[in-house]
């Protein structure tokens, strides 16, 4: 059984930061590519960023220069370093195994003054 469990969420002001984790159980961590995603109310689930199991990033260009996703292959885990947070940042941020059905169940980001 696949889990992707989502923590470190929470609120925070304009220009803080939060860093999100995404620990994985099973064999998929080791396999495939992980990705952040995020759903703000009322919107679609969009890609933030993901990272191949050698270490290849790719960004939406909303967060570029802000967000950063790495990995640790050793501890199963990826993770989301959210910098100059802004409001329209506020969504629900979802872990997923790329190319896969697995699916964290989310953590809520929100940011406001």
């Amino acid at each position: 059984q696949v889990q992707l469990v989502e923590s470190g969420g929470g609120l925070v002001q304009p220009g803080g930061s939060l860093r999100l984790s995404c620990a994985a159980s099973g064999r998929i961590f080791s396999i495939y590519a992980m990705g952040w995603y995020r759903q703000a109310p009322g919107k679609q689930r969009d890609l933030v960023a993901t990272v191949t199991n050698g270490g290849s990033t790719n960004y939406a260009d909303s967060v570029k220069g802000r967000f950063t996703i790495s990995r640790d292959n050793a501890k199963n885990t990826v993770y989301l370093q959210m910098n100059s947070l802004k409001s329209e940042d506020t969504a629900v941020y979802y872990c997923h195994g790329v190319g896969t059905l697995y699916w964290g169940k989310g953590t809520l980001v929100t940011v406001s003054s």
